[in-house]
Order: C-alpha cells, then structure tokens, then sequence
C-alpha cells in the first residue's frame, strides 16, 4: 500500500535493553500454549486470535513492544493497531526464535 507506514522492527538486543530500563511493555501475541511453554520474563500475553488493539493494558508511559514466534504474527498485530487508529507500530524483529538466537534467557521451555 503506497504511502503506508512501516512497522518499526525491533531486534532482540533492542527490546532486552528497553526491558531493562523499564521502556518497553512487551506483548506476546502467540497462543497461550506457547506463552506457557516459554516466554520472555516480564511478557504479557494477549493472543492473536483474539486480540483487540482496544483492550491492549496501560503502558504507563512504556513502549508497547508486540512479539510472537517469528515475526509474522507480531506483525499481523501492528497492523490490526494501524487499523484501530492505536499508535503501536513496534515489534520484536524475528520474534522469540529471535530472542534466542542471540543468546537471551527465556522463562519455562
């Protein structure tokens, strides 16, 4: 679509440090199976299936950072924001597979 914005894609190094210093409140859009079974500590989840960019929790002045699985999802999600005119346009770049590659903990799994 010409003129439309661009998600702004994250890289894990990025949201660790924004999670770090309290910036970013990070969303995991994945099914609640899979946050179960392994998620980024500090992660809430708000699944894609039924996910409603209304009902997204209070940043409290935060970032909302959207992640999923690979990338896909997340971005899936940003768009569905775009859609509701809610100003969320970041995600975790490759997602938790992502995450992992470069070395970051994970909780559970």
């Amino acid at each position: 679509m010409f003129g439309a914005p661009k998600t702004k894609d994250l890289t894990p190094q990025q949201v660790k440090a924004g999670l770090d210093a309290h910036q970013i409140l990070l969303v995991d859009v994945r099914e609640p199976a899979e946050f179960a079974a392994e998620k980024i500590a500090g992660a809430v989840n708000i699944p894609l299936s039924t996910f409603d960019p209304a009902a997204l929790p209070d940043p409290a002045g935060k970032t909302i950072v959207l992640q999923c699985a690979g990338g896909k999802r997340s971005a899936m999600a940003v768009d569905q924001c775009r859609k509701a005119d809610q100003a969320i346009e970041t995600h975790l770049a490759g997602g938790l597979a992502a995450w992992k590659a470069a070395g970051l903990p994970t909780v559970g799994g």
